[in-house]
């Protein structure tokens, strides 16, 4: 492979490179060597349909995954795509239990969100007297059906479909098969054929950025996510029409690629500090991203927020524990989980129509990492 020139990665290579370990290979290991993100990983390697990777990006984690010899029944980027499983609905579907409602995720592992999603079905669930049943499908051709027909074998009275990264799905024919309604959470289809619940990520970084600006700061920098990520692509979005509202120019310098980690914060910030003009304020596209921005800030002899003020976006644990306490935004899947079972409530036929996409606010949790820009960085 030809070496690198992006200044991010050539400094993040400080880092000791990861050997091949001694025990299992996990997507993590391969993530590592791969230089992205466990959820790109998860999605080469289960060959996931609909997510637009370049081409250099699959090959990169597939070389990866061969070099450190993983080897998983799931590894459908390595082998042709298997037929769609036959037969996933034979039997009956139905045992006639009232009740009771399927929540089928892709993934479970990755991130707290889908288990804050399914909390917050659950608590409005209860609320009625009904059951949530829980299935993780990895969004495999194979299993997915199985799993889904295994809910509605148990009698489901509906079924709550949620993708753990917000995209564009193609949903699968045996969604439209079903006779029962189908919520997607975090995910909608381009028909529009079902009810659909997604965070309001454009509004959020701009109201993240718009925090900024409020108190004073016009050099403001952000740190992405991957960026065929549509939650990272939205949050630029509103990062931009937030500068572009307060009539600041935007400056591409001040934008730099990340993969969501804390080692990608880490060395986007120090590629930020050497710019002539450095920012007075980074915008951390996540918490992760942001843990990586306190570190090299503090190694720098920086002090947030007294020198460069720090916004971050996800809401997770850690971000209350950061010092200082770091500002971020809520992704509102408690509420989006609420949200899905309150739409069971009076349902419309299955199948018909076409139903907006609802879009839940990411409310700023204001913290002590933002203060009033004084002066000259």
């Amino acid at each position: 492979m030809s070496q690198t020139t992006d200044p991010a990665i050539a400094t993040a290579k400080r880092r000791k490179a990861p050997a091949k370990p001694k025990g299992r290979v996990t997507m993590t290991d391969i993530a590592r060597a791969a230089g992205c993100s466990q959820a790109t990983v998860s999605f080469v390697l289960n060959n996931t349909p609909g997510i637009r990777l370049s081409r250099q990006t699959r090959e990169r984690v597939i070389e990866a995954a061969r070099a450190l010899g993983y080897s998983a029944p799931a590894f459908s980027a390595l082998k042709q795509p298997v037929a769609a499983f036959e037969g996933a609905f034979d039997g009956p579907a139905f045992d006639g239990l009232d009740g009771v409602i399927g929540f089928a995720v892709d993934q479970l592992a990755t991130s707290p969100e889908a288990v804050v999603a399914i909390e917050g079905a659950r608590q409005a669930s209860w609320n009625a007297g009904n059951v949530l049943l829980v299935a993780q499908t990895m969004g495999d051709a194979v299993m997915e059906p199985r799993a889904i027909a295994a809910l509605t074998k148990r009698g489901i009275s509906a079924l709550i479909y949620m993708t753990i990264f917000t995209r564009e799905i193609t949903a699968p024919d045996f969604l439209y098969g079903l006779d029962i309604p189908v919520i997607l959470l975090n995910c909608y289809t381009s028909d529009y054929a079902f009810p659909a619940v997604v965070p309001s990520e454009i509004a959020g970084g701009q109201s993240s950025t718009r925090h900024l600006i409020s108190h004073g700061h016009r050099r403001i920098a952000t740190i992405t996510g991957e960026p065929w990520m549509q939650a990272a692509q939205d949050r630029l979005k509103g990062y931009r029409r937030a500068l572009a509202t307060a009539d600041i120019p935007f400056d591409p310098e001040l934008v730099v690629e990340g993969d969501w980690s804390a080692s990608a914060g880490y060395a986007a910030t120090v590629k930020l500090l050497a710019l002539k003009d450095r920012p007075t304020a980074i915008f951390c596209q996540n918490d992760r991203t942001a843990i990586g921005c306190y570190e090299a800030l503090k190694e720098a002899g920086l002090h947030i927020p007294a020198d460069i003020s720090v916004v971050g976006y996800d809401d997770e644990e850690i971000a209350r524990h950061l010092f200082p306490p770091l500002t971020t935004s809520i992704l509102p899947h408690m509420a989006m989980g609420q949200w899905a079972i309150e739409q069971l409530e009076a349902p419309a036929a299955v199948g018909r129509g076409r139903y907006p996409i609802t879009k839940l606010e990411c409310p700023l949790v204001e913290r002590e990492s933002v203060a009033t820009f004084k002066g000259v960085a």
